[in-house]
């Protein structure tokens, strides 16, 4: 070979180490979306342990002392509303709206709404919420640190932050938090992305493949509530899933059109919320312990009730106001945690309801008709409520009575509450990190 033909080659050789190699933006991008969505995983996995352990704690308390939550609850939510407020003002409530808002203006709010420090505090103040008997779920946190991570690794190897990367960090927090990564893809379809672009598509789908593997790989192949053979003939599911979708899409709704209300709406309550902030919460503490108290069913996420109706047994028919109401009043209060796996616990109490009208039915799969159509009444994403049912019960046989079932409680949930909730609730943090001063 010439020598100028040497040097040409050695010329593309190291054009092509400027564009691929490390040091290259492509390579960093490749290597920030893997390394962190295996921290993802990691994190999805540890704060699901870490929930159940505070479950568990708050259980055997009230367990041995059932009149203490009177108590202890007003004021924990007392407590983790002030830490909040003075610490970590962006990190209330559920998660998944600070990552809509940040999706919006990724570079000039994203860093405010996904800060690592306060996504981790946020985790602390949800454990907390547990410990003092919160209707509260981990998943919807699970999404803000999840995008937070991402960003943080993004920001460390000087990688430009963009909207598609918070959407990927939050589908593959949905994904490693109930080891559903179909359901996690169809979340940043139908939640998280508003316009979903094209390009988004092979972020999503990797961040969600691996921070599921690692999920997979550490805790096992596990059914989050457990596999269900739920069937019904042809005609019996189409009335029920209509019934389903009714029933359930209009107590979804409401459930949204309430607390969108409480957040945006000007009345005596809410004007009594801004300006008491903490002993608003301790109020709505108070009716949370006195639900509690009296039931003994709508601690945390009332996974165990939920599971014991899912798997045909038996609860009280009142279960599902009860945890309508504590999960309401715990997500007015102001303090971090997620409504997701709340609002299937009150789904499932909804499809118990439905069990009462169909007695001759199977009971597994009327509740799971309910359990579909009320989610989707609550959050008006049908797509990823059918699959979240039927990757945690493994009812995948049973895909298309909760289909019809939720696309009727999305047209019923309309007609109740025009805005989707956590699209509503994302204006009011994009409306407050535009107006914080930066830093």
């Amino acid at each position: 070979m010439s020598i100028t033909g040497r040097r040409w080659t050695m010329r593309r050789v190291r054009a092509l180490i400027r564009h691929t190699g490390p040091t290259s933006l492509i390579f960093r991008r490749r290597l920030a979306l893997m390394g962190g969505a295996i921290l993802v995983g990691l994190a999805a996995l540890l704060f699901a342990r870490a929930a159940d352990a505070s479950s568990e704690a708050f259980d055997h308390l009230a367990g041995q002392w059932p009149w203490l939550p009177l108590l202890l609850t007003p004021l924990g939510f007392a407590g983790i509303a002030w830490i909040t407020r003075r610490y970590a003002p962006f990190a209330g409530g559920s998660g998944i709206p600070q990552v809509i808002a940040a999706t919006r203006l990724p570079e000039q709010i994203g860093g405010r709404l996904v800060d690592l420090r306060t996504a981790l505090l946020k985790v602390a103040l949800t454990l907390a919420g547990l410990l003092v008997g919160a209707s509260v779920g981990r998943e919807g946190p699970t999404v803000q640190i999840s995008a937070a991570i991402l960003a943080r690794v993004h920001s460390v190897l000087q990688v430009p932050l963009r909207a598609s990367v918070m959407v990927a960090g939050g589908a593959a927090g949905v994904a490693a938090a109930f080891n559903t990564p179909l359901a996690g893809i169809s979340f940043a379809i139908e939640e998280l992305a508003s316009a979903y672009e094209q390009r988004m598509t092979l972020l999503v789908i990797t961040a969600v493949i691996i921070s599921g593997m690692v999920s997979l790989g550490l805790a096992g192949d596990y059914v989050y509530f457990g596999v269900v053979a739920a069937h019904l003939p042809l005609g019996s599911a189409m009335v029920v899933a209509l019934f389903a979708g009714v029933l359930g899409g209009l107590s979804g709704g409401l459930f949204a059109r309430l607390a969108l209300a409480a957040a945006t709406s000007r009345n005596r309550l809410t004007d009594f919320s801004r300006a008491h902030p903490i002993r608003f919460a301790a109020c709505c503490g108070a009716v949370v312990a006195l639900i509690g108290v009296l039931t003994g069913l709508t601690w945390g996420t009332s996974y165990a009730p939920a599971r014991h109706l899912i798997t045909g047994g038996q609860e009280p028919l009142w279960f599902a106001p009860a945890k309508f109401i504590s999960t309401l009043a715990t997500s007015i209060s102001g303090i971090p945690g997620g409504i997701f796996a709340p609002s299937l616990a009150t789904g499932a109490g909804f499809g118990n309801l439905l069990r009462w009208m169909f007695p001759e039915q199977q009971g597994s799969a009327v509740v799971l008709l309910g359990m579909v159509a009320y989610f989707t009444g609550v959050v008006r994403a049908p797509l990823t409520a059918v699959i979240i049912i039927s990757e945690t019960t493994g009812s995948r046989g049973f895909m298309l009575p909760l289909l019809g079932a939720a696309l009727v409680a999305d047209g019923a949930a309309q007609r109740v509450c025009k805005e989707r909730l956590y699209h509503g609730l994302s204006r009011n943090f994009l409306d407050r990190a535009k107006a914080a001063p930066p830093g």
